[in-house]
């Protein structure tokens, strides 16, 4: 795995630079690193959506001939890691990220016509209709029915945990249509608009005080059977599809490394109120250097899946390994931020947003005001996306052979 740069890469490395410095506004930057949720608001969502799809870099993985950027893995590497060293808010993944591989890869060319170029220019906002209360990570377990009816299948059961289905206008959904035989062979992918009759959408207040999450019910709803993708009993080999590029390929390890330098910076200057300052206490030192070393260790595993897709060699347990790490770093990073605040970083603001002219006024430093809801609301990470106790039920089949 060589880790030089060609000449090349590090023009397109430039050029990313250049146009983050001339079309990442202030706004767009305090918002990403006001939000403590995953996805900031869906107003800046949509704006830096706009600026992105304007330059054609909406859809970084996407293929070319799908709207895509036709970038190497390495282009997509660099572009991730220059947007989180420059604070650039994160887009929704449900859409871009996670739906729209499905479509290019199992939809019909009709499908690929009607959702992928709505998708990039951000006129659908989708959600993800896949766990349902009792059913998370134990996904084929899922009860959620959708019965054939001429041409719809009728809907019925809920969705829980469903991000931004208050903002969304479709989801895609696993549902059963048959209960007969495997549970996993029962299963179906579909999309469905969320303005049909029988949807009903409930709101989830996080403990961070954060509306992210809601539960929806679904009451004889009746959708198109032309909105399934694949066969029907197709959507558990889709779901893995899909799970896996949620759990792989991406860059974590930069945006923790660039926040990492900035807890650092201000721990030279922060007083530990007995006459130095917080970097010289050496638990927290400690600490700090633990989570670093952690996320340096993250790094080289992204390269080495980085190295293996610019290969064209299928990732395996990598992804993983990726997802369980990663999610671990990033809620002891969160923490190192609540401990780098002192008393200040215990508040807890319930008021949205957090940041711009209509954000309240918090204690202590600026950004204060952001360490508690984000250290709560990171909880989530290691449950969302395949919980860790998923990934290393994966990791002991897969690399351990148990």
């Amino acid at each position: 795995m060589l880790l030089e740069l060609t000449p090349e890469e590090r023009a397109f490395q430039q050029e990313v630079r250049q146009f983050l410095e001339d079309n990442l506004t202030p706004d767009l930057v305090e918002a990403g690193r006001g939000t403590p949720s995953v996805f900031v608001e869906k107003d800046i969502h949509d704006k830096w959506q706009a600026i992105l799809h304007a330059r054609g870099w909406a859809a970084p993985s996407w293929p070319e001939e799908h709207g895509g950027t036709g970038w190497s893995a390495t282009q997509r590497y660099l572009f991730q890691t220059e947007c989180a060293r420059a604070g650039a808010p994160a887009l929704a993944v449900q859409g871009l990220k996670l739906v729209a591989p499905v479509i290019y890869t199992f939809g019909t060319d009709e499908q690929k016509a009607e959702f992928l170029p709505k998708l990039l220019s951000g006129k659908h906002f989708w959600s993800q209709g896949f766990s349902e209360p009792g059913s998370g990570s134990d996904l084929a377990s899922l009860s959620m029915s959708a019965v054939r009816d001429g041409d719809d299948y009728v809907l019925n059961g809920s969705k829980i945990w469903t991000t931004f289905a208050h903002h969304s206008n479709w989801i895609f959904l696993l549902v059963r249509t048959d209960r007969e035989g495997k549970p996993q062979a029962g299963i179906t992918f579909l999309l469905a608009p969320m303005d049909l009759p029988g949807i009903e959408i409930r709101p989830i207040i996080t403990m961070a005080g954060d509306h992210e999450v809601n539960q929806v019910f679904f009451d004889d709803v009746r959708v198109p059977v032309s909105n399934r993708v694949g066969a029907e009993g197709q959507g558990w080999e889709i779901a893995k599809f899909l799970l896996a590029n949620e759990r792989g390929g991406g860059s974590m390890a930069p945006g923790m490394l660039s926040q990492l330098a900035a807890i650092r910076d201000r721990a030279r200057t922060e007083p530990d109120g007995m006459g130095g300052y917080l970097i010289d206490d050496p638990d927290f030192a400690r600490d700090l250097a633990r989570v670093e070393v952690e996320a340096m260790a993250l790094e080289m595993t992204e390269l080495r899946i980085l190295d293996k897709l610019e290969r064209g060699a299928p990732l395996g347990a990598e992804a993983s390994v990726a997802k369980l790490v990663g999610s671990n770093l990033r809620q002891a990073i969160d923490e190192l931020s609540v401990s780098l605040h002192a008393y200040a970083g215990l508040q807890l603001e319930t008021a949205r947003p957090l940041y711009g002219t209509q954000g309240p006024e918090g204690v202590g430093a600026a950004d204060a005001i952001h360490a508690m809801p984000t250290y709560l609301n990171s909880r989530a990470w290691t449950i969302f996306g395949g919980s860790d106790e998923v990934q290393k039920t994966i990791l002991a089949k897969s690399v351990l052979g148990l």
